[in-house]
């Protein structure tokens, strides 16, 4: 968006602009470098020691991978969701209409990070797992496909979907001042439950031998608790109502 100036004191003042399109790219490609990295490594060390899993690199590779990763993301929400709220807006009546337009465009950064990432976690890896598990026999829960798809790239949407929905309720009056948005905890709550949903799906194939087909009964959980990301339309729709009144507050305030 286009910059607005102002006069102070017979100087044009330029203020900053709505939308800082470098930290867009920078999310997006923050995941994107990490994911082809993680690609990469599973390529590597997938089919040389991914496929025994009572084997020494197994342990060496995967395993420990698994405990790394585990250790990240709990450090890794813990430190950005209690940044996001420690650092809240306490008076939300004080923040300009500008302000908020400038918040809004920036909670649009968090919203598009959190579809990235659930694209990668929710369909890149979710659809690569089954076409792994067609060609490989597992013989333990915690196979390669599993380690990166069910304990890296969900618990990693799930951190940018906290993320994002704590932005918006502690720095946005549309959301603080009117209490939780239902659409917005579905949004966020919902794709969660793909990750309770993988112990019923690991029992399923612990218990009974199954062809890896997302058509069975068994997988059913992850499909309805994937369709309620449909709810950010709704978010969507609160988020376009407000910027529309904040504009015509910002820009004509005699018609506000």
């Amino acid at each position: 968006m286009a910059t607005i100036s102002q006069q102070a004191g017979g100087i044009a003042a330029q203020e900053k602009p709505l939308l800082d399109k470098r930290w867009l790219v920078f999310g997006l490609g923050l995941y994107l470098v990490f994911y082809i990295w993680v690609r990469w490594y599973e390529g590597v060390y997938g089919w040389s020691a991914g496929l025994d899993s009572f084997a020494p690199e197994f342990e060496t590779y995967w395993m420990n991978f698994l405990y790394t990763e585990i250790v990240l993301e709990v450090i890794t929400a813990s430190i950005l969701w209690g940044y996001l709220w420690k650092t809240r807006t306490r008076d939300m009546d004080a923040v300009t209409p500008r302000e908020q337009l400038y918040r809004h465009m920036t909670h649009g950064i968090w919203m598009c990070c959190y579809a990235w990432a659930l694209y990668w976690g929710g369909s890149y890896f979710t659809e690569q797992d089954g076409t792994w598990h067609q060609t490989i026999v597992r013989d333990t829960d915690f196979t390669p496909s599993h380690i990166i798809e069910f304990y890296l790239s969900y618990p990693i949407y799930i951190i940018s979907g906290g993320a994002s929905f704590l932005y918006a309720h502690t720095r946005l009056p549309a959301f603080a001042k009117n209490g939780f948005s239902l659409a917005y905890l579905v949004v966020v709550v919902g794709p969660f439950m793909i990750l309770p949903n993988v112990g019923l799906n690991e029992w399923g194939h612990t218990f009974w031998f199954m062809e890896e087909l997302f058509v069975a009964p068994l997988h059913y959980g992850f499909v309805v608790f994937g369709w309620t990301g449909l709810a950010i339309m709704g978010v969507i729709s609160l988020v376009v109502m407000d910027v529309a009144r904040l504009i015509k507050k910002e820009l004509c305030p005699e018609l506000a």
